[in-house]
C-alpha cells in the first residue's frame, strides 16, 4: 500500500540519471538510490538520499521506482537479476523505465512484473542532458490510464513535455521514432553547415536567419555551433545513439518501414565509433560530413 507522499527509489546515475534523480530528491522526502559504479551518487546523499546497498534494496524501500540505464541487457539485469529490484518489490509498487530499449522486450518486462502484482510504465526521455539538469525532459510514456496517473507526479519533476502514448510500449515506439527523425535532421544540419562554410559565409548570421524559419529544429539550435567549430563535448553520446537506431531499424525490418536516412546515420555512426568516436556528442556526425568535404580539422 502506497503513502501519501510516495517513496520513490532511482537506479542508474549515468549522465541522464543523475541529473534526473537530482529533482527527485528535491521534491520527494524519501529517495534511495543505486548504481553500478561507486561514487556516483555522492552529490545525492550530500542533497538527502539514501544509498540502497543493492538494487533490491532499493525496491524494498520505495513505492515507485524509476529505472535509468543503458539498454535492454542492463534493464533486464538490475530488474530480475540477482540482488534485483524486483526481488524487493512489494504488490502494488510501480516501476517507471526511462531507458531506451524495443518496446518488444518493455511488454514482456512489464508482463513479468504484472505477474508480481507490480505496475509498468515505459518512460524513456528526449532532451539531452541539458533537459535532464534543467527538468525539461520531453518524455514518451506507455502503460495503463492507471500506472500512468500514478506516475505523472515523478515524470513532471523531471519534464515538461509527458504524453501517454497508449499501452506498455508506446512510449518506446515513440523514442525510436524521434531518434529517426533524430538522425536525419543531425545530417541535414551538418550538410547545411558544411555548405556554408566550404562558401565562406559568416556562419552565426546563416544560422540566426534559418533558425526562426521553415529549416528551425533544436538540432539547428543547440547543435549547430558544435558542428561549426567542429567540437563535440558530450550531450547525448554517437554510441547510445547508434543503440537506439539499431531498436529503430529491427523495428523497420518487423513493420516493412523504408528508412534510408536512419540506415545511412547508422553507417556514419558505426564509422565515428570505429575511430574512437563513440563518445562524443551525436552532432560528431558532422565529422563525416567536414572530411568528405575537405574542411580543415
Amino acid at each position: 500500500m502506497t503513502t501519501t507522499t510516495p517513496r520513490i527509489g532511482f537506479v542508474g546515475l549515468g549522465t541522464m540519471g543523475a541529473a534526473m534523480a537530482q529533482h527527485l530528491v528535491a521534491a520527494y522526502p524519501e529517495v534511495t538510490v543505486w548504481n553500478r559504479t561507486p561514487g556516483r551518487d555522492t552529490a545525492l546523499i550530500e542533497a538527502g538520499a539514501r544509498r540502497g546497498a543493492t538494487p533490491a534494496a532499493v525496491g524494498a524501500h520505495a513505492d515507485i521506482v524509476v529505472l535509468c540505464v543503458t539498454d535492454a541487457p542492463q534493464v533486464d539485469e538490475v530488474l530480475f537479476g540477482t540482488d534485483g529490484v524486483a526481488l524487493g518489490l512489494h504488490p502494488g509498487t510501480l516501476v517507471i523505465d526511462c531507458s531506451t530499449i524495443s518496446p518488444l522486450r518493455a511488454q514482456e518486462m512489464a508482463a513479468r512484473l504484472r505477474d508480481q502484482q507490480v505496475g509498468f510504465v515505459d518512460a524513456p526521455v528526449s532532451g539531452g542532458s541539458e533537459g535532464a539538469q534543467k527538468g525539461t525532459l520531453t518524455i514518451m510514456v506507455g502503460g495503463t490510464d492507471d500506472d500512468v496517473a500514478r506516475a505523472h507526479p515523478v515524470l513532471a519533476t523531471m519534464g515538461t513535455t509527458i504524453t501517454h502514448l497508449g499501452a506498455v510500449g508506446a512510449g518506446q515506439w515513440t523514442k525510436a521514432i524521434n531518434q529517426v527523425i533524430l538522425a536525419g535532421t543531425y545530417i541535414g544540419v551538418a550538410e547545411g553547415m558544411t555548405l556554408g562554410l566550404k562558401a565562406g559565409l559568416d556562419m552565426e548570421k546563416v544560422v540566426g536567419a534559418l533558425v526562426g524559419g521553415a529549416a528551425g529544429s533544436w538540432v539547428l539550435a543547440n547543435r549547430s555551433g558544435r558542428m561549426i567549430d567542429n567540437d563535440y563535448p558530450l550531450g547525448f553520446k554517437i554510441e547510445l545513439h547508434r543503440k537506439d537506431l539499431a531498436i529503430a531499424l529491427d523495428l523497420a525490418a518487423t513493420t516493412g518501414a523504408d528508412l534510408a536516412v536512419a540506415s545511412l546515420a547508422a553507417t556514419y555512426e558505426d564509422e565515428l565509433i570505429a575511430n574512437g568516436h563513440g563518445g562524443d556528442d551525436n552532432s560528431a556526425l558532422a565529422r563525416i560530413v567536414r572530411d568528405r568535404s575537405d574542411l580543415p580539422h
